[in-house]
């Protein structure tokens, strides 16, 4: 399958890129930056260019946008309207146009905005969670997503959307943190990606896409009370690693990401979760 990833120079786009082409695929990157999987150097504004590097091309994932991080830069709402809204349209409609059958969204779970506050108990973030945004990018999101679901429906194109989780760089230990509920590896998302393209969609999905969580929606009261005594309860090596290595554990956690509906559609099954970092850590202090 010929398969062209937008943000190609990006952390998540430039692993999509080496992943596909290591499973046999034939993977292109295009990115306004360069990059070692970047093969068009292009912006997503340009519709022109977006319709000649779509022929010939399978399917499309789509994770070039403007960020969180853009908004501390001070970019303004008509950029990320452009960026984010008006550059995925232009996209969606190169696919229409050049018979493109594949068109893969990365969203946000940030999309999920007000809805992820409860002062009771962490949330359950599954796709049912109601969509709340707070920011000009959340809202480009939001769009984004129902341009997916509206292309789906009247075009045929089989757009899905995937709200990824956190990958952000950090220190070792907000990493294990993040991984316990809302984090995600890079290599988990490009994974994923991969499952989707190669998945037939007959309607439109959304899929929360992270790293997984060992906690249920019983530990939701606890979790928000004395997360440490629930990771104690799941991961007993845990508070010895955390005060070894002079680090701390969550006293509260206000969420969980739920991925379940990919790991059944998908059969998604990310592998660099807590359990992961967590052994990581216990096998080098062992050294």
């Amino acid at each position: 399958m010929k398969i062209l990833v937008t943000g190609s120079s990006g952390k998540l786009g430039s692993v999509t890129v080496k992943l596909l082409n290591q499973m046999g695929h034939e993977a292109w990157g295009a990115d306004l930056l360069s990059g070692a999987a970047t093969h068009y150097l292009t912006d997503v504004k340009n519709k022109d260019q977006m319709f000649e590097i779509t022929k010939g091309v399978d399917a499309v994932i789509h994770t070039a946008a403007l960020h969180g991080k853009h908004m501390d830069l001070n970019f303004s709402r008509e950029e990320f309207v452009d960026t984010n809204i008006m550059g995925t349209l232009n996209l969606l409609n190169a696919c229409v146009a050049n018979g493109v059958s594949k068109f893969l969204f990365t969203s946000s779970t940030s999309i999920y905005g007000r809805s992820l506050v409860n002062t009771h108990q962490a949330v359950w973030v599954d796709e049912n969670l109601e969509v709340q945004p707070r920011d000009i990018y959340d809202i480009t999101k939001q769009a984004c997503e129902e341009l997916c679901r509206d292309f789906f429906d009247r075009e045929q194109l089989q757009a899905t959307v995937y709200r990824v989780g956190r990958f952000l760089p950090e220190p070792a230990d907000l990493m294990l943190n993040h991984r316990l509920y809302r984090g995600l590896d890079e290599r988990d998302g490009a994974e994923a990606l991969r499952l989707a393209v190669e998945h037939d969609f007959e309607q439109f999905e959304i899929f929360n896409v992270s790293g997984g969580s060992a906690f249920g929606k019983e530990d939701l009261i606890e979790l928000k009370e004395d997360a440490a005594k629930v990771i104690a309860k799941y991961f007993p090596e845990a508070p010895n690693l955390y005060k070894y290595k002079n680090w701390q554990l969550p006293a509260c956690i206000d969420r969980v990401y739920c991925c379940d509906k990919a790991v059944e559609i998908l059969n998604y099954q990310p592998k660099y979760t807590f359990r992961f970092l967590l052994d990581q850590q216990l096998g080098s202090s062992s050294d």
